[in-house]
């Protein structure tokens, strides 16, 4: 029989039949029938089972799980346990143990429990699954590999013998002889010159600071480690089964140890994992932020939402469950942003080990539960939505996000401690999104050329590449915005020469004096009535005009925001932190002719997916939306002109005269 995968929007999530006894097994696909899953993921924590001694593989439990799904009509997205080494493997292989950066070596007994350098752990791995893909190659139902689980999350570095022999042939490559070494990480500094390249440790914890290029570039061969044991499974499953795709489970805005543009590039297709931190306020921005994200990672295609919660995270410090509806909007928005894919971790709620208090499609209360019944109507849901697959996301505005300039902004000893990658991006990202403006992510590299305004809020590490890349689009046309402390360093943690803003000076039209950290608590004014907070600076126009001052404090009457024409573009730079970032980017949106809806209310979300409009109501309150029209994809009812949203509702329209989604 030919593989098929699902048709519509994918519905499922993680299972582990291994917890229960046959009769419940058997229960579970009645339930999934009933629910409308087809597609779920099996084995990803069964390595001891799948391989209960050393080379002794036994699937024939999994074989008649998978058969029993197939004959259900539910699609596998079969795993290769190779986040979970058994016991045995640990006991044989002491070595294969994590050791942290202050020299601890981690012991066993949960997962993640093996250094992605260790020979052995990768030997076993690829034994592992070129065993289960030669078992599974011909079998109708495994429609995607899923390899691993979660890459780098929570294991990241690892400190142990073969760790730091790898990190030493990594330099080798990287940078073919010494001299060039020492060039890039400044080992003048400090006396740290390498005469031998066997002198080169691992960046361990130490009594002050270590070399930060040196970290830096430990951060990129961490990433580059756990990339090679992806790589090598990926390469035996496509070997054995070309014509099926593979994957791995991202955490794009959770896990920042993994540079995932690198990966992008190494999976079929992106998946992804978003945990919805419960107690934050309107967590739902963050939600957005994980689902663009996801999306822009793959150029605009549409990805997998792999993993979410039904309701309560076990892992999280409260166990604070979903308010009504919030699980339906969760999973809704996903879909809206780019995900051809609801699944959720996991199917049935286990009864022992680590995550037992942790939500899941069928919960310990059983069917006769709210719970339940909103995994039904989801169910209905995402059927109604079947032709919303395949289709895309557009956007005019982009932000520049880079895993690498986070890894070195957030290393010890910058100008001060409130200069966090993720504090930015949240911070632009709400303020865009309460504009009710969609956006992609980008590299610094990447093609700009189809964005209206490109917004860099945190671009400390700025290569020579990235800035005339960056020029080229402004001088083309393209409207840039840019945030304090950006293009400081190249990719050695080397200030770029020159006065502040190194590679930006130009674009820009300005130099930067000298910068001036706010104390902690500290705010001060800015004559457009706003007040900046964490940085002030001196900043001297070179060519751009001052559009706001700071009103007081060290820079007091010298520029906060500026605009630079360059040709048709236009570069704008923002040199503080104010409490409310809407007023001057709504200036730079409009500038650069951003279409946006006016009038909405911040808790009303809004989102075009090919034909269809996504409208989510995260408020109290129903939202009128005027200028939609189309039929209602999930209740048929047909929208003239405007559209009414309950409060806390959702309305997905098929917008009149669109053409089907491809």
């Amino acid at each position: 029989m030919p593989r098929r995968f699902p048709v519509g929007i994918a519905y499922g999530g993680d299972y582990n039949p291994e917890q229960w006894p046959r009769e419940v097994q058997e229960e579970d696909v009645r339930l999934m029938r009933e629910a409308g899953v087809d597609l779920i993921s099996v084995g990803l924590f069964s390595w001891v089972l799948m391989e209960p001694a050393p080379g002794e593989y036994d699937f024939a439990w999994l074989d008649e799980v998978v058969d029993r799904l197939h004959g259900a009509g539910v699609a596998v997205d079969l795993g290769t346990p190779t986040a979970t080494p058994p016991a045995w493997f640990s006991r044989r292989h002491p070595g294969s143990l994590p050791v942290t950066r202050d020299g601890v070596r981690l012991g066993t007994g949960a997962r993640q429990s093996a250094c992605p350098s260790s020979p052995e752990y990768r030997e076993a791995t690829a034994a592992l699954a070129r065993a289960l893909a030669g078992h599974y190659r011909d079998h109708p139902a495994v429609v995607m590999w899923h390899v691993h689980n979660e890459y780098g999350a929570p294991l990241g570095e690892c400190y142990c013998p073969a760790s730091v022999e790898a990190f030493r042939g990594w330099l080798r490559r990287t940078y073919r002889d010494l001299p060039a070494l020492n060039a890039a990480w400044g080992t003048t500094f400090w006396g740290q010159r390498y005469g031998d390249w066997d002198e080169i440790d691992a960046p361990r914890a130490n009594h002050t600071v270590v070399n930060p290029a040196q970290r830096l570039d430990f951060m990129r061969f961490t990433s580059d480690e756990h990339l090679a044991c992806y790589r090598l499974q990926r390469d035996i499953l496509r070997e054995l089964t070309p014509s099926v795709p593979v994957t791995t489970n991202f955490m794009v805005t959770n896990c920042s140890s993994m540079d995932y543009w690198s990966w992008a590039r190494e999976v079929d297709v992106i998946a992804n994992d978003h945990y919805l931190h419960a107690e934050e306020p309107d967590n739902h921005i963050d939600l957005a932020m994980s689902a663009d994200l996801s999306r822009s990672l793959g150029a605009g295609r549409p990805w997998m939402l792999m993993e979410h919660s039904v309701g309560a995270v076990n892992w999280q410090p409260r166990n604070i469950a979903k308010r009504p509806g919030e699980m339906r909007r969760n999973s809704l928005a996903h879909v809206a942003r780019g995900s051809d894919s609801v699944l959720f971790f996991q199917w049935r709620a286990s009864r022992f080990g680590a995550e037992k208090f942790h939500s899941a499609m069928v919960p310990h209360a059983g069917t006769d539960s709210q719970a339940w019944r909103d995994v039904v109507g989801l169910g209905r849901d995402l059927a109604a939505l079947a032709d919303v697959r395949g289709s895309r996301v557009a956007a005019q505005v982009a932000l520049v996000w880079d895993w690498e300039s986070a890894w070195a902004l957030e290393l010890e000893w910058r100008p001060s401690v409130d200069l966090v990658f993720r504090e930015r991006m949240d911070a632009y990202y709400a303020a865009l999104w309460r504009e009710h403006v969609t956006v992609d992510f980008v590299h610094p590299t990447a093609d700009l050329s189809g964005y209206r305004l490109v917004v860099a809020p945190s671009m400390y590490l700025l290569t020579e590449a990235g800035a005339k890349n960056l020029h080229r689009y402004v001088e083309a046309g393209g409207h840039l915005f840019v945030s304090y402390f950006s293009g400081i360093v190249d990719r050695n943690d080397t200030i770029h020469p020159g006065p502040f803003p190194g590679v930006l000076r130009e674009v820009l039209g300005l130099t930067v004096e000298e910068f001036h950290p706010l104390r902690e608590d500290e705010l001060v004014e800015l004559t457009g009535g706003g007040r900046g907070r964490v940085w002030s600076e001196r900043v001297r126009p070179a060519g751009a005009r001052a559009v706001e001052l700071f009103a007081d404090g060290p820079d007091a009457g010298h520029p906060a925001l500026t605009r630079h024409d360059l040709g048709p573009g236009v570069a704008w730079y923002l040199a503080t932190a104010p409490g409310d970032l809407r007023p001057a980017l709504a200036g730079a949106l409009d500038a650069a002719g951003v279409e946006r809806p006016y009038g909405l209310p911040e808790t009303l979300e809004m989102v075009r997916r090919g034909s269809h409009v996504f409208l989510i109501n995260h408020g109290g309150e129903p939202v009128t939306v005027p200028g939609v029209s189309g039929r209602d994809a999930l209740t048929g009812t047909v929208h003239e002109g405007h559209v009414t949203i309950p409060a806390g509702g959702v309305t997905v329209v098929h917008e009149f005269g669109a053409s089907s989604p491809t």
